[in-house]
């Protein structure tokens, strides 16, 4: 096999980028998101928080959580948890999404899993984010009434926290953070764990949620044939297969 043609390795990750933040902020968050392009089921965020006081040997085997089979990621989320300083998974539902878009509802899980660790007195200093786009910061409110011609219009819900900078705090962004850092791997293993585990409960009438997690798999558009869109899913989306339903 020529060498452009070999698997590429898993990348380990490290804890230099938050050891870095922490001489500076006394905690530390690592963010990242999970659902985000899946066509039924919320937009989950994972919040892990790390400080001076955690300890440098992370859990063995942390990676990415899409480099995890089921089976590991699940057996990571307690030594996660022991390991870190705090942590807190929390959702957008499709309701959501389809009213705030999916930028908006991001923002919305965040801001939740921020007021959660927040109410335990774990706020971060600042937030490592997955990826090279902030979602999290508010955008200014010219920009917003731009996109949004009522930003506090009726669709917003009521129990939607007021992101000010009070509660969100300075983002850093970084490309592959949740494979490469190792605060951001635990937040995505916590997310994605806690998420598929809220598909697979749900009440299926023949989506296979279990196999699918919302995704747009073979099985899953099946259903949307046979069934069409039902409440779990983001009903101002393009949904494949509605031939002949309607999704709004």
């Amino acid at each position: 096999m020529s060498p452009a043609r070999r698997p590429r390795p898993h990348t380990r990750p490290d804890r230099r980028t938050e050891t870095e933040l922490l001489a500076s902020h006394t905690l530390v968050g690592g963010m990242d998101e999970v659902g985000r392009g899946a066509l039924a089921g919320p937009v989950s965020v994972g919040l892990a928080i790390v400080g001076a006081a955690t300890p440098d040997a992370f859990p063995r085997g942390l990676a990415d959580s899409k480099q995890l089979s089921p089976a590991r990621r699940e057996a990571l989320v307690e030594p996660c948890r022991a390991w870190l300083i705090d942590s807190a998974v929390a959702h957008a539902q499709p309701a959501e999404i389809d009213a705030l878009g999916i930028v908006g509802a991001l923002r919305l899980a965040g801001a939740r899993a921020l007021a959660q660790v927040g109410e335990r007195g774990h706020a971060p200093g600042i937030v490592i984010l997955d990826g090279s786009v902030d979602w999290l910061t508010r955008p200014d409110a010219d920009l917003l009434t731009a996109l949004r011609p009522d930003p506090a219009g009726p669709d917003v819900p009521q129990d939607a926290p007021q992101e000010g900078p009070r509660q969100i705090p300075p983002v850093r962004t970084q490309i592959g953070a949740d494979a490469r850092c190792a605060v951001v791997a635990a937040a995505s293993v916590l997310a994605k764990v806690e998420r598929d585990a809220l598909m697979t409960g749900l009440a299926d009438p023949g989506y296979d949620w279990a196999s699918n997690k919302g995704y747009a798999t073979p099985s899953h558009v099946a259903g949307l044939e046979r069934l069409g869109a039902c409440d779990q899913h983001r009903r101002s989306w393009r949904l494949p297969g509605l031939t002949s339903f309607a999704t709004g």
